[in-house]
């Protein structure tokens, strides 16, 4: 690999650059492209109406690159916006919504793989909702018929099972944490009680009222279809949530007993591990220049007499 990078810098014109630097540099590229890597646009699950556009002029085929093109690029500033794109017939209603907890950087980067997931797994469906882990867009032509905001549409159940007794009172606590949260909140919570982490959202323009009503009936849904499963997801039309159980607590716990705060802990912790994993790299990285130097010192006479 390093013989290849050095002959492709040959090829541009460059000047080359000495071996342990390109190790230093092919080790960096390595590193961030490691680092660079993210679950948040993870396929949850995907919505497509059976029915096509009856596009011959290619109207709908061009209202719809317009309405997704308007989508990412408001996903730079804002992590919920819904607009209409087109005229009369041929409007059609999109938005799309991003994970509260993520940075408007990392919003974007999710937005921007909606629009090709979507033709590639519901083409030209006059609707359809793609759900990524941080991010899930959704479009109808007007006049398509609508569900209730809270229609199941996707449910996944752990296949463990919680063993011993109390599981069902601390995961009942952690539940309504979420209910709390969204309701005192802007529509989104994050956070834990006892072992269970537990997230929940409602789409951008639902009141702070229906938000807390979606998220009661997600709730219900969660312990009705996944009983005593030690995780949970639940998404219905306009809100959904998840819990996690954790036996031996919570990774980067920071909230207490009562419930009350956000998981910030977490996400310290990964950094740290990140930096330090990124130091010793390095370390082993100027050890193994030093070798290569010596080595380089004793090829060329330049090692020391010893008499």
């Amino acid at each position: 690999m390093a013989g290849t990078v050095f002959k492709f810098i040959q090829m541009m014109g460059l000047t080359p650059t000495p071996k342990p630097f390109r190790l230093l540099f092919l080790f960096l590229t390595f590193f961030t492209i490691l680092g660079s890597s993210s679950d948040y646009t993870n396929l949850v699950y995907k919505g497509c109406a059976d029915q096509k556009f009856q596009d011959p002029n290619g109207v709908y085929t061009q209202t719809l690159k317009s309405l997704f093109d308007t989508l990412v690029s408001q996903s730079s500033s804002t992590k919920f916006f819904k607009t209409t794109a087109g005229e009369d017939q041929s409007a059609i209603l999109g938005l799309f919504q991003c994970r509260g907890d993520l940075s408007n950087v990392d919003c974007r980067n999710c937005v921007s793989k909606l629009p090709d997931v979507s033709q590639k797994l519901c083409g030209k469906t006059i609707a359809a909702r793609i759900q990524l882990s941080g991010c899930y867009m959704r479009y109808e032509v007007v006049g398509f018929k609508q569900v209730s905001g809270t229609e199941l549409l996707y449910k996944v159940c752990g296949s463990t099972q919680a063993s011993g007794s109390g599981f069902e009172e601390i995961l009942d606590t952690a539940l309504e944490e979420i209910e709390k949260g969204v309701g005192s909140g802007d529509g989104f919570y994050t956070g834990s009680y006892e072992s269970v982490y537990v997230l929940g959202q409602c789409e951008g323009d639902l009141a702070s009222g229906d938000c807390v009503d979606c998220v009661k009936s997600a709730v219900e849904r969660a312990k009705s279809e996944c009983g005593t499963s030690i995780s949970g997801q639940i998404y219905l039309q306009e809100c959904y949530i998840s819990y996690t159980y954790y036996p031996n607590g919570v990774p980067g716990k920071s909230l207490s007993s009562s419930g009350t705060g956000q998981n910030t802990q977490k996400t310290a912790a990964i950094v740290v591990g990140g930096v330090a994993g990124l130091g010793f790299g390095i370390a082993c990285l100027m050890f193994t220049i030093s070798l290569l130097k010596k080595r380089d010192r004793d090829r060329d006479g330049g090692g020391k007499y010893g008499g």
